[in-house]
């Protein structure tokens, strides 16, 4: 049976609340940059959307909150934030979250969505890039400087920014693809930086970055450990970034998940 979930604005009170509540939630009760009530609905008055997924009891299980902008001279949308309570993930909730924001974003004219996000988080880099279908537009190193919130404890706020076209069909793969059905070239593809011989004179078509399958557990058991983790990967992505690499699939894993990928085909 089909779960009965409605996507709808965020207009009442109550609405509002349980939003910041679910923020607070997700990030943390010491974070300190909650969007409050009065900039949820500032927000939906140009352009930007807030809305939640409400289950059959009108019980919010997430909420999506993004803004209307320009980047290079053209209209565009920024996704800032997106929760789902922890008892309702693995049921499709933030897809469907970011593609109703899609479909406002469209209608208020913008011709791209762009977001951040953890490159170390396995979950999100599976909807971003299998479900979705979007590109990598930019690695950015410390996005937001320090940060009070849990989530982003003692790892820094490295984040990928990605672009969502908005004026073609969402291209990411529907239940995403196991890692025994890839092509060789992308299971066997040599993984940096780690791999010997990996260097600007010797660059194959297809390479892999691999992170922890769940770095939270892992920086809460072993912080020194994650923090490898996160200078490894941005060597790893700044440099493939830098010598043309675009980052084309997320292969999930129990240990660990891989990024794919591949030297990029004409102009960036």
């Amino acid at each position: 049976m089909a779960d009965r979930i409605t996507i709808r604005p965020l207009r009442t009170d109550a609405e509002l609340h349980s939003c910041v509540e679910l923020q607070k939630l997700t990030w943390g009760a010491d974070y300190d940059e909650f969007v409050p009530p009065s900039i949820l609905t500032v927000a939906q008055k140009i352009g930007g959307v807030a809305a939640g997924a409400f289950d059959e009891r009108d019980a919010m299980l997430g909420f999506v909150f993004g803004m209307a902008g320009v980047r290079e001279g053209k209209i565009i949308h920024w996704s800032d934030m997106l929760a789902v309570r922890p008892a309702a993930r693995d049921r499709g909730i933030g897809r469907r979250l970011q593609e109703f924001q899609r479909e406002a974003a469209r209608a208020s004219g913008a011709e791209s969505m762009y977001w951040s996000y953890d490159p170390l988080v396995a979950r999100n880099a599976h909807l971003n890039f299998n479900r979705l279908g979007v590109r990598v537009a930019e690695y950015v190193e410390d996005m937001y400087g320090s940060s009070a919130s849990e989530l982003h404890r003692g790892l820094g706020t490295d984040r990928f920014i990605v672009a969502w076209p908005l004026n073609a069909g969402v291209r990411g793969q529907a239940d995403g693809t196991a890692v025994d059905a890839v092509p060789d070239a992308w299971r066997l593809a040599p993984v940096v930086p780690d791999e010997p011989g990996i260097s600007g004179a010797t660059q194959p078509a297809v390479l892999r970055v691999e992170i922890p399958s769940d770095i939270v557990k892992l920086r809460d058991a072993r912080p020194d450990e994650a923090a490898r983790w996160r200078a490894s990967t941005r060597t790893a992505f700044q440099w493939a970034m830098a010598n043309g690499y675009d980052v084309v699939r997320f292969l999930p894993g129990e240990e660990r998940g891989s990024y794919v990928l591949e030297r990029a085909r004409g102009p960036r």
